[in-house]
């Protein structure tokens, strides 16, 4: 996987000159856009990239409702139709939803084409469009279906983000505060202190950095087996909360806005679990609602979110499994977490 990340000269300039290369020619290209990035990314695309320009489009859903095995067969059936072959290159430009779709699609055909991740959220720059994960939803499950299959490239252009609402913004932030939570407690703090007092901005050299950490701890372990679980930090939480808001008659949280809770419902159990000082939580929490709502739970609630836990794909041997922190910088992997514990949790949120 090659990684074009914000620098002097635009990375989709970059990511030009890199498709004018030899590993390209007579490749046929595809981009894969929703609703969304079709009206607002892939005219800049287009303009940038000469290589794009001939590409063929297909548009999907917005959101999580394009993470379903019925669109993804569709895009299959496309590209048989269109005749692409072992040499196409598939071009994900949007956010997470997108690479993740995308991604799927690219390794199921013809057991598996080359596709290009562009990330246009936050989201994707910081997390989703790195590191070779590619999922669809099964039900009201988040990504249970799914296959490891590297991008060629991932490229990163911040200019994407300008087409972006705040809120959009900030929903990457979340995932930002957990990419430090873990890998860097230095730019970790000092993104909480910007964020405390309004001087927060999403500027290229953190998104670089994100980029770069996860990069790091993808090539130590591919395929998820021990220290890439890191990543996880609320997510076991933030997936099954971000599922349960899209029930009818609720309203729907975002993905980083709901593993930003499931961070708060993970650093709650690390007091009583792994010993993270009680000053880091509260910081944390006074970080979390500055920028979200935090949701109110019943008993009857939490009973729902613990069957969406049930199902997350990181349980083993029937136990629901969380990644804990005894520090910042300092996290644990699939530590079992008593059912009535994470009962309590949910419920003293607020």
């Amino acid at each position: 996987m090659k990684t074009i990340l914000p620098a002097h000269t635009s990375s989709l300039s970059r990511l030009n000159r890199m498709l004018s290369g030899k590993a390209f020619d007579n490749a046929r290209f595809f981009i894969l856009v929703d609703e969304n990035t079709y009206n607002h990314c892939l005219p800049r695309l287009i303009s940038k990239v000469d290589r794009m320009q001939q590409a063929e489009f297909m548009e999907v859903p917005v959101g999580e409702e394009c993470k379903d095995i019925a669109i993804a067969t569709q895009l299959w059936q496309t590209l048989l139709e269109s005749n692409a072959d072992r040499n196409s290159v598939l071009v994900n430009l949007g956010g997470g939803c997108i690479c993740d779709l995308g991604g799927f699609v690219a390794a199921g055909y013809k057991r598996g084409i080359r596709h290009i991740n562009i990330p246009t959220t936050l989201v994707g720059m910081v997390d989703a469009a790195i590191g070779g994960k590619t999922a669809l939803n099964l039900d009201n499950s988040k990504n249970q279906i799914g296959f490891f299959h590297q991008p060629a490239i991932v490229c990163v252009e911040p200019a994407f983000l300008d087409t972006l609402p705040d809120a959009m913004l900030l929903d990457g932030v979340f995932e930002m505060l957990k990419t430090f939570m873990v890998g860097d407690p230095g730019r970790y703090e000092s993104l909480c202190g910007m964020i405390l007092d309004g001087t927060f901005e999403v500027l290229p050299d953190m998104i670089a950095a994100c980029a770069d950490i996860k990069t790091a701890i993808v090539r130590r372990d591919p395929y998820d087996h021990s220290t890439r679980r890191i990543l996880n930090l609320g997510h076991t939480f933030g997936h099954a909360i971000e599922a349960f808001s899209h029930q009818s008659g609720r309203k729907p949280l975002t993905h980083g806005n709901a593993v930003g809770i499931g961070m708060l419902c993970a650093m709650q159990l690390s007091v009583r679990l792994t010993g993270l000082p009680q000053a880091v939580l509260d910081r944390y929490r006074t970080v979390a609602t500055k920028l979200t709502t935090l949701p109110h739970y019943t008993l009857r609630d939490t009973e729902e979110l613990l069957s969406l836990m049930r199902q997350d794909k990181k349980n083993r041997s029937g136990n629901i499994l969380c990644v804990l922190l005894h520090q910042v910088g300092t996290p644990v992997i699939d530590l079992p977490v008593d059912e009535n514990l994470i009962r309590q949790t949910l419920l003293s949120l607020c």
